[in-house]
């Protein structure tokens, strides 16, 4: 087996660039949501983003990087994939962008907890402290002690289980990438969603299954398919970019360094996310919203900082080994 990648600062440049092109691919996703349905955008990225990756794929090494002796957990991540955005983005449709963003960003810290038992992580009593912290930040935006809450309580869960499906497709990624090149990976990706969104639309791109429902969320992933209008045709383009950007940046940050040295910087989508909600829907946080966004990142931060603190040589250690 390959010795394990260890080059945290090359990994953290990768998630803040694909954490970036997250952002902007959900504002695009959001923008179209009022008259497509999820699996024909998601069939309209993937095709597009797919011959971006050929591009990564022939960088590192052509097509022979595609073999692969493990295509049953090559499988399994793509479909961890589609079930992270398929979730997440019936949420986007619903709610503020910020908010269901905020929401989901529950993610690093679920990969910080899985990377223990799946990866043989060291995690201290310090970080895992942290982790409950912003756990209570995704606490105080579901606000589960309102009688009548801003959101449907479905949808405001939504995000979180997007974002436990999302953990495990990272730290899956992170075992996978002793192996397998970050562009292959992001080729499989694509497949998968190919695979899915047309199955969708065999199956309902007629919206007969969307006929009669009056849930938005529901409808966003069954309405009819159509063909897209001509000033729509960049925004679709943009969203095949902006997902060969994700799925090569993203799988390169988890092969490059340890998930809970990198989950910390996807914190930069959650910024991103709310100036984007603000500047093209006039979205504005909640209170409580920004008293959550609060506890994650400052979570975040201290996850990260630690992370740090521990890495470095104490005066006198002959190894860096070990957790105090």
């Amino acid at each position: 087996m390959t010795d394990r990648l260890d080059k945290p600062a090359l990994g953290i440049l990768f998630i803040c660039v694909g954490v970036i092109a997250i952002s902007v691919n959900d504002l695009l996703i959001k923008w179209l949501s009022g008259g497509y349905p999820l699996h024909e955008m998601v069939f309209a990225r993937s095709a597009i983003g797919l011959i971006f990756t050929f591009g990564f794929v022939m960088m590192e090494g052509g097509p022979r990087i595609l073999r692969t002796r493990t295509p049953l957990l090559h499988a399994l991540r793509g479909l961890l994939v589609v079930l992270a955005n398929m979730t997440f983005y019936a949420a986007v449709a619903v709610l503020p962008l910020g908010q269901a963003t905020a929401l989901f960003f529950v993610a690093p810290l679920f990969i910080t907890l899985l990377s223990i038992p799946l990866l043989g992580e060291k995690v201290g009593a310090l970080r895992l402290s942290a982790v409950l912290v912003g756990l209570l930040g995704v606490i105080v935006m579901q606000q589960p002690w309102e009688a009548e809450p801003s959101g449907n309580r479905g949808v405001l869960l939504l995000p979180v289980v997007a974002a436990l499906f999302y953990a495990l497709m990272q730290v899956l990624t992170r075992r996978l990438g002793l192996t397998t090149r970050a562009s292959a990976l992001a080729v499989y990706t694509q497949g998968t969603f190919l695979v899915v969104s047309m199955t969708f639309y065999l199956v309902a791109g007629d919206g007969r299954f969307a006929e009669g429902l009056t849930d938005e969320s529901l409808i966003f992933l069954l309405r009819a398919w159509h063909w897209p209008a001509p000033e729509d045709w960049p925004v679709f383009i943009g969203l095949g970019l902006c997902s060969g950007l994700v799925g090569y940046c993203l799988s390169a940050a988890y092969r490059l360094a340890d998930a809970a040295t990198i989950a910390p910087f996807e914190y930069v989508g959650l910024p991103l996310a709310i100036l984007w909600g603000w500047l093209t829907f006039g979205e504005w946080p909640t209170p409580a919203t920004w008293a959550g966004c609060a506890l994650i990142i400052g979570a975040g931060l201290f996850v990260f900082l630690r992370e740090q603190i521990r890495a470095a040589p104490a005066p006198g250690r002959r190894t860096r080994w070990g957790r105090r």
